[in-house]
């Protein structure tokens, strides 16, 4: 349940996140883009069926998000997920 102080997008952003947990192999594209510019800012890099977002550390776990029909990768989710989590230092709760 989100807070009732919390503003629309914020709120939209943590029902994705949430789904993506239950359900990294049924998430859209567009909402893992959506959640990746929500935590990153813009792609650096967007075509088609690429984006990439710019992290503030380098190496891994990189975002290289990629679309599948309309549907992201369920590892690719997996790897957002524990990107937001190395953002910010602490784990969503389930």
């Amino acid at each position: 349940m989100v807070p009732l102080l919390v503003p629309l997008a914020v709120a939209n952003i943590l029902k994705i996140v949430a789904q993506m947990q239950r359900e990294p192999a049924n998430v859209r594209f567009s909402e893992l883009k959506q959640v990746c510019e929500h935590h990153f800012g813009k792609a650096r890099q967007s075509s088609t069926s690429h984006a990439v977002f710019k992290t503030p550390w380098a190496g891994d776990p990189r975002i290289n998000i990629q679309s599948d029909k309309g549907k992201a990768k369920a590892y690719q989710v997996k790897q957002v997920l524990l990107a937001i989590e190395k953002l910010k230092g602490i784990r969503y709760e389930r």
